[in-house]
């Protein structure tokens, strides 16, 4: 029968006027030009884009009292990659920020309708995502754990309920399945002019078959927009141009880089099967046979995500909308196949038609929104990677905040453009990734899984010599990093292809390595973090870093200081260690992702001073790092210099000689808690004084380390890592980093108000570290980070980092706990007392653990260091 459909498919393609496009109800080919209303001269807004995502952008600024916007499409309303939307909304997703967007989205559409008169299509279908093995149903209870705690409703279910939910579906080789009965199906195209007409209504002006040429820039921030039809003046520009917003960004005067990549997408339309499938039949997502299905007109619509997608437009092109593109029956043939394993009453229908459209994809499977690293008032919302309906309102909705607020209401920086750099922008690059990306939508994700494509673009200079030591690699920024070293005599592939929920193959390796970092002293190339050199001919450099940092950085030369960058609300746009080189030079060191973001902030924020210079040196240094109570054995013997506290004292700075290089900065610092050095060498020197101290270091046990050593020992440490448990909605005050924060130092800086405030009222949420007691390592599920966390069996938070403590023999998670009423959902105040009162368990995959929970300090769980004032609460910016 399977022969025979693929036979019909192909008779049906050579047979006349088989082939029906849906309609829609404005044609196409309408007679005669459709007179333009001339444009406006001026606008404070102007949103490039008229699909899903311009239209939720404008919608949502009109409804924050924004009404001075016009949007731009080039060709009509919803007629690019939105018309051929599939119109799931699903909020089963990974990360927390998407879900949010994903649950705002599903209620923004429901009452669409009702506010606009335009119907939408929306059905509240359900959705059912199964799982063909263990592993796919971890990973699902997983992500049901967190919608749960979202209030979305959502359950595991065994198949036998997956066949009563959709009786079509054929479930022999199901393990179980998660049921999402609130998800639901839209027409895209439909939502966005109901978006449309909702913004009209609030006054925004839309102009269809206008193009965008480029945005006129004027120092750094934006000008004008100038069109096919003339120049509009604007102060705030936004690119929703989808499959074009890459184009579109390279066109300006000050190009913006935008990394993404257009595909090739695939899904089958059907006749009504002979008793038609109702509307509301829940989607099915079979991610192990990479396919979706949806009801559609009483048959069905499917598609999905083959191993081997097809990328397009990689020279560019440009159309006013997106046609048909070719099908390929040949290319759908493996999906077509699970598609009918799935559903086997298919075999005989009748299929309307092949749609083919092109789908945005980016680097790391995440969209991108936020305002662009190098042109003030210029905001991208663009790359939903096949989810732009799912995503469409709150990412809308997130957007405007920011550009009407100056930041959204939640922390979106895993999607802000500024995670990228300029390196991510290479088509050849953009290309290559995409055709990983899109099958890695539906492949199974377990921690701790690397990109294999667009590798070794950013290397140390001693990569090689440490990929013949048995490196093993992951990747951050674009920047090679060792995950941990691999002794000879092990089996190298199965250690590679080594993927788990559970205890994985490289415990033992890494255990030995945070073995000899305790015992001996190790060696972690760190050189992928962000370095800038901020200098100046006055004393203009320490009055603007004062002004920019929580800290007290006047401070003797020499000395090292972690600070915190904080915005207006007291929150994290940054966490780093500052150098005082001289009177008028500081050394900054932050996290590797904060090198655009880190800059951006800096030039935003520092005055126009000839005198004063911004420079970064990130490429200039490579950083070792060496860990442990025999380092200062190793660099005693290598400089001729006495390197004991009383010469060296802790958070210090030297430039120093280590063997026969010059001008290596030795920092008595190590991101762990662990006695140690790092050490900034210039990349001529980086290899001769890797020798050198691997050489002299082989009679005090010297070993090559990597980054999970690392993360062990920052987590057991209790320290905070930028970006995962710290963000823009983090205070010092939230996290026990008081000390950090010199609120009387003499001089205002960004965020002090805030803090003042905050100091008098309270706090929110609170840092917590949790030590799991009845876990068993071994046999049990691992944490990983965004498990649950509940106290005295009420959910108050999730975990944001967690590892193995070789140390304690317990895995310790790191999250913060709040206190919501258990009536109103409200927030309360948290108190150490309340922290320290509760019970805790953690949630992993819907199986509870019992925990420990511990505020800084904590000085009992460890035996007092050698370096007293290393157990201060060390700045990490490791990842």
């Amino acid at each position: 029968m399977f022969l025979r459909l693929l036979a019909d498919v192909r008779w049906q393609r050579a047979s006349p006027g088989w082939r029906c496009v849906p309609g829609s109800r404005r044609s196409s080919t309408s007679g005669a030009e459709p007179h333009l209303v001339p444009l406006p001269t001026h606008a404070q807004v102007v949103i490039c884009g008229g699909g899903i995502m311009g239209t939720s952008v404008a919608y949502h600024l009109s409804k924050l009292g924004w009404k001075d916007i016009v949007l731009l499409e080039q060709g009509r309303l919803a007629a690019g990659s939105t018309r051929f939307c599939a119109g799931i909304v699903s909020t089963a997703r990974h990360l927390s920020i998407e879900l949010k967007m994903a649950s705002y989205s599903n209620k923004l559409y429901q009452q669409l309708e009702q506010e606009t008169g335009i119907k939408t299509g929306y059905v509240r279908s359900g959705s059912i995502s199964l799982a063909q093995t263990q592993d796919r149903l971890i990973s699902l209870k997983r992500i049901a754990s967190r919608l749960k705690v979202m209030g979305i409703p959502c359950e595991l279910i065994p198949p036998k309920r997956v066949a009563q939910l959709h009786p079509h579906i054929n479930i022999h080789d199901l393990v179980g399945a998660m049921y999402v009965p609130e998800d639901a199906v839209v027409s895209s195209a439909d939502v966005s002019l109901a978006l449309a007409r909702a913004a009209s209504v609030n006054g925004v002006q839309i102009h269809e078959r206008t193009s965008v040429i480029h945005v006129v820039c004027q120092k750094g921030c934006v000008a004008a927009v100038e069109t096919d039809r003339g120049s509009i003046e604007c102060q705030y520009f936004v690119n929703c141009a989808g499959q074009w917003a890459y184009e579109l960004g390279l066109s300006n005067e000050e190009p913006v880089s935008i990394p993404l990549h257009a595909c090739e997408h695939f899904y089958l339309l059907t006749r009504p099967l002979k008793s038609p499938l109702e509307s509301n039949m829940p989607t099915i997502v079979d991610p192990d046979g990479r396919i979706y299905i949806r009801s559609w007109q009483g048959g069905i619509l499917s598609g999905g995500f083959e191993k081997n997608p097809k990328p397009i437009f990689t020279e560019g092109k440009n159309q006013l909308e997106i046609q048909n593109l070719q099908e390929d029956w040949d290319h759908f043939e493996p999906l077509l196949s699970a598609l009918l394993r799935r559903m086997p009453g298919l075999e005989a229908l009748e299929i309307v038609q092949l749609v083919n459209c092109p789908e945005s994809f980016t680097p790391d499977m995440r969209c991108i929104i936020g305002e662009s690293p190098t042109v003030q008032g210029y905001f991208v919302l663009a790359g939903m990677n096949s989810a732009g309906t799912s995503f469409g309102g709150g990412a809308g909705k997130y957007l405007a905040e920011w550009m009407v607020n100056g930041y959204p209401s939640d922390n979106v920086w895993p999607l802000d453009l500024k995670r990228f750099g300029a390196l991510q922008g290479s088509r050849t690059f953009l290309r290559h990734r995409v055709m990983e990306v899109m099958p890695l939508i539906y492949d199974l994700k377990v921690p701790r899984w690397d990109f294999q494509t667009g590798r070794q673009l950013r290397t140390s200079p001693l990569y090689d010599r440490l990929d013949a030591q048995g490196a093993r690699w992951m990747e951050k920024h674009g920047f090679e990093r060792a995950k941990y070293f691999v002794p000879p005599g092990k089996d190298l592939l199965a250690l590679d292809q080594s993927k788990t929920f559970y205890k994985p193959d490289w415990f033992d390796i890494v255990g030995a390595e945070v073995k000899c970092c305790k015992e001996a002293v190790c060696v972690i190339d760190m050189s992928s973090f962000t370095k800038f050199e901020i200098s100046s001919t006055g004393d203009q450099a320490l009055e603007v870093l004062q002004y920019l940092f929580s800290n007290d950085l006047d401070v003797p030369v020499g000395h090292i200081v972690h600070t915190g960058m904080l915005n207006h609300n007291g929150g994290y746009e940054n966490d780093c260690s500052i150098v005082r080189l001289n009177k008028r030079s500081f050394f900054m060191i932050s996290p590797t992702d904060q090198q655009v973001h880190c800059w951006a902030w800096l030039k935003k924020h520092m005055p126009e001073d000839s005198n004063l210079l911004l420079e970064d040196v990130t490429w200039k240094y490579t950083a070792l790092n060496l860990i442990g109570p025999r380092a200062v054995d190793v660099l005693s013997e290598l400089s001729y210099a006495p390197m004991t506290p009383e010469h060296f004292p802790s958070l210090f700075c030297k430039e120093m000689s280590v063997g026969y290089a010059n001008g290596i900065r030795v920092m008595s610092m190590t991101h762990t808690g662990e006695p140690g050095f790092m050490l900034y060498i210039p990349i001529e020197y980086a290899l001769h004084v890797y020798n050198e101290v691997m050489s002299v270091g082989q009679k005090y046990g010297i070993r090559n380390s990597g980054y999970y050593a690392l993360r062990s020992l920052r987590i057991e440490k209790f320290f905070a890592f930028w970006g995962q448990d710290l963000d823009a909605f983090t205070t010092p005050l939230e996290c026990g980093r008081e000390f950090r924060v010199k609120l009387e130092k003499g001089t205002d800086f960004i965020g002090r108000e805030a803090l003042m405030r905050q100091k008098q009222e309270g706090v929110y949420k609170r840092f917590t570290m949790f030590i799991l007691d009845d876990h068993d390592a071994d046999l049990d599920l691992w944490p990983w980070w965004g498990e649950p966390i509940y106290r005295n069996g009420h959910f108050v938070g999730l975990t944001t980092s967690s590892a193995y403590s070789y140390t304690l023999e317990r895995h310790v998670c790191l999250g913060f706990v709040h206190n919501p009423d258990p009536e109103t959902g409200e927030e309360q105040l948290v108190t150490p007392d309340f922290v320290n009162r509760g019970e805790y368990e953690i949630e992993l995959a819907g199986q509870r653990f019992q925990a420990k929970a511990k505020l800084y300090p904590f000085s009992s769980l460890f035996t007092p260091r050698r370096r007293k004032d290393e157990m201060e609460f060390s700045g990490y910016q490791g990842k």
